[in-house]
């Protein structure tokens, strides 16, 4: 019985699970306008990873934004994988996803990047990659989603054996005239083992339902 017990809060602790307070706005007119959408983008949220004060001691202001790119690129492309194992099972629209890497891509030849993206509009965005609508967020944690990040980018600063709280803001805009169709805000709690891919699982769990792109049963 023991063993099992173990078990069971071993599980939870790797598990990530959705506390605090939700809130989902979906645009009355999005099912409508989304008919005619034809491909979409998701750009790279942007990011804070808010360390303890022990933690900051061992980082450079440099290390720190390049964990913050990281992060915000990895729930880029967390959210792509979703859309397609979405359309793998055909709970997706004929919309198709642009690639991660073409739309960094092109947003690279226009001079933007991670450091500048928020200073443009979700519609000058759209132009810029030819999309139908611009997928955008932002991302507070107290820790990495993933330790793969921090160790590739050399950062040994004890970020394991913490539970890592998570505040994700995530809009859908038209791509036309940047006007809101969705927008959701959920605060997730994880384990160590949490991914982009668990973060986004869950986060979209019940959120897809009211996401005019997808089909539900």
């Amino acid at each position: 019985m023991k063993r099992i017990i173990f078990l069971l809060l071993a599980i939870i602790a790797i598990t990530p699970t959705v506390f605090a307070q939700t809130s989902l706005y979906e645009n009355p007119e999005f099912d409508v306008i989304a008919k005619d959408h034809k491909i979409i983008a998701i750009v790279p949220f942007k990011t804070q990873v808010k360390l303890r004060p022990k933690q900051m001691k061992d980082m450079t202001d440099e290390q720190l934004e390049r964990l913050e790119k990281a992060e915000g690129e990895s729930l880029q492309t967390g959210m792509f994988s979703w859309f397609l194992k979405r359309k793998k099972r055909g709970k997706l629209t004929t919309l198709e996803i642009q690639q991660p890497s073409r739309t960094n891509a092109l947003l690279k030849k226009q001079g933007i990047d991670y450091s500048n993206l928020y200073e443009y509009t979700t519609d000058d965005l759209a132009k810029i990659l030819e999309v139908d609508a611009v997928i955008s967020g932002d991302y507070e944690t107290n820790k990495p989603m993933s330790d793969g990040a921090s160790i590739a980018l050399g950062l040994l600063v004890g970020f394991w054996g913490s539970t890592n709280t998570a505040i994700v803001n995530m809009s859908v805009n038209n791509g036309a005239d940047g006007t809101l169709l969705w927008n959701y805000n959920k605060k997730v709690r994880g384990g160590l083992g949490s991914s982009p891919e668990d973060l986004v699982n869950v986060l979209m769990r019940k959120a897809s339902r009211r996401l005019a792109y997808t089909k539900n049963d």
